[in-house]
């Protein structure tokens, strides 16, 4: 029988273990789509094309935020259950198109039962009506508290901390964001902003991207900030968002977007998306992020005194390739975070090749004498190791770094300069706004080439041991246990 009273519904969301809707269901369990780092992340047997989020803020950023999340869908099968990956906020009602719905929380689950089975191939809309708690402990990542406010951090799988969704990157969406805050506050958020609305003490601000995105490249920061606007290449609108107070402090820097957007447009083309800008959050969070259309930095990026100019912009312009990288051309599951991480890492260390006189073949031989220790720490670059147990973003290693840039750099020795900035060309134009795997990079890169590389990329990637270097016999990689030479510091690029 249908649970119905309040105190019902209470009791099963607390307990999270009994029955929704009729004893011939099975308890409601944790669902996932098979991710083999992240086994229950994503659920299956839907497709999400909008989200539309609600979030009202007190002014306090420990206190849980007002919210209501709504979903528009397509089923790809029947579903009796409709699951949804959320956490660390408190659900007070669902709706499935307009109808009451019950609902139970199943580990990092929310699990839904329709008022009717949703049949496969009919468009579904949810409504959740919850809270956002922003004061879990940091280590699990999605609000960051700073000095002035929020800001959201997502990745590897922290969306779902903030707002209920399916939280994997297969499975990107459109985004609206509707932020009411104090109105001495400001609110930013993904994509390009629709207006603001003021009402008694407080003001709502709209957010509105254009195209799909992966949930753990949201973004949300209310602050007292500055949001300063310029013009990039081809009149593309720049939008940056910095502390009120750090406005011409932070000026240096902010101007150099431009031209770092047009030094990537020179090597990958176009940029993929309708804005742009960097968020300098009054925080120290230890790592930068590429939030879409609006990467997260720490502040202390830019005000620690023994940071040199090159480091510093080069790690702007590792966020900044993260857009055609990884934002626009989607990793299909976690296990393909080399393709974000290692062209980023690689169009960082050019920059500061060609800008800063770093040479990328110095870096590039001090990663390989590091690889097979990487490699046996965390795994070869595209079967990485799944990340330790309550610190999910130790997936974010030294080999998915320098150590898959040094990937790409053998794949430009083997092919040649001109078909490997083809391939570039190519990968982030073929798979513009959609997702894509390992494999599909070496079809791709295969065919560029003219011959079959399955071979040689599947050692680069796959093997426990750091192939042979092309046109440099002479390095070599010193195994676990051998005296470490100096690598270069992998790019503060994400969690």
């Amino acid at each position: 029988m249908p649970l119905t009273t309040p105190r019902v519904r209470a009791a099963l969301v607390a307990a999270a273990s009994a029955g929704l809707i009729a004893a011939a269901l099975p308890a409601p369990e944790p669902l996932g789509i098979g991710d083999p780092l992240f086994p229950h992340l994503g659920n299956p047997g839907y497709d999400v094309l909008t989200y539309d989020i609600s979030l009202t803020y007190s002014g306090d950023n420990r206190a849980p935020l007002d919210a209501l999340t709504k979903i528009q869908a397509r089923a790809t099968h029947r579903l009796e259950r409709i699951n949804l990956d959320f956490a660390h906020g408190t659900v007070q009602a669902v709706e499935v198109d307009g109808r009451p719905a019950e609902f139970a929380l199943a580990g990092e689950d929310l699990v839904v039962a329709p008022a009717r089975p949703v049949e496969a191939g009919r468009a579904l809309t949810i409504a959740v009506t919850h809270t956002s708690d922003p004061s879990a402990e940091k280590a699990v990542g999605g609000w960051v508290r700073t000095a002035d406010g929020l800001a959201m951090a997502n990745q590897a799988d922290a969306a779902h901390r903030v707002f209920p969704c399916n939280d994997h990157p297969a499975d990107k969406a459109l985004f609206t964001f509707r932020v009411t805050a104090p109105k001495d506050l400001t609110a930013v958020a993904n994509g390009q902003w629709i207006g603001r609305a003021h009402a008694g003490a407080s003001t709502t601000w709209v957010y509105r991207g254009l195209h799909p995105m992966a949930t753990e490249l949201a973004q949300v920061s209310i602050g007292r900030s500055a949001v300063i606007r310029r013009t990039g290449p081809r009149g593309l609108p720049l939008r940056d968002v910095v502390p009120a107070a750090d406005r011409k402090r932070m000026e240096p820097w902010l101007r150099k977007t431009p031209g770092h957007v047009q030094w990537m447009e020179q090597k990958v083309g176009r940029y993929p998306f309708d804005t742009y800008g960097v968020l300098i959050a009054d925080a120290a969070t230890g790592f930068e992020l590429e939030t879409q259309t609006l990467s997260l930095f720490e502040r202390p990026l830019f005000t620690h005194p023994k940071l040199p100019e090159w480091y510093v912009e080069s790690v702007m312009v590792h966020e900044l390739a993260h857009h055609w990288f990884g934002n626009s051309v989607t990793p299909r599951t976690w296990s393909d975070l080399w393709l974000n991480e290692g062209h980023a890492t690689w169009y960082e260390a050019l920059y500061a090749e060609e800008t800063a006189r770093r040479p990328l073949e110095h870096r590039m031989r001090d990663a390989y004498t590091a690889s097979d220790r990487w490699r046996a720490a965390g795994g070869p670059p595209a079967a990485p190791r799944p990340p330790a147990a309550g610190q999910k973003i130790s997936l974010f290693r030294p080999v998915v770094y320098d150590g898959s840039a040094l990937v790409l750099y053998a794949l430009r020795q083997e092919i040649g300069k001109g078909l490997f900035e083809a391939l570039q060309r190519r990968w982030v134009t073929e798979h513009a706004h959609g997702t894509a795997g390992t494999s599909d990079f070496v079809r791709l890169a295969s065919e560029v080439a003219g011959r079959d590389l399955t071979g040689f990329l599947h050692a680069w990637l796959y093997d426990r041991k750091t192939p042979p270097m092309p046109g440099h016999p002479d390095w070599r990689s010193k195994a676990p246990g051998q005296e470490q030479a100096p690598a270069a510091k992998p790019a503060k690029g994400t969690a």
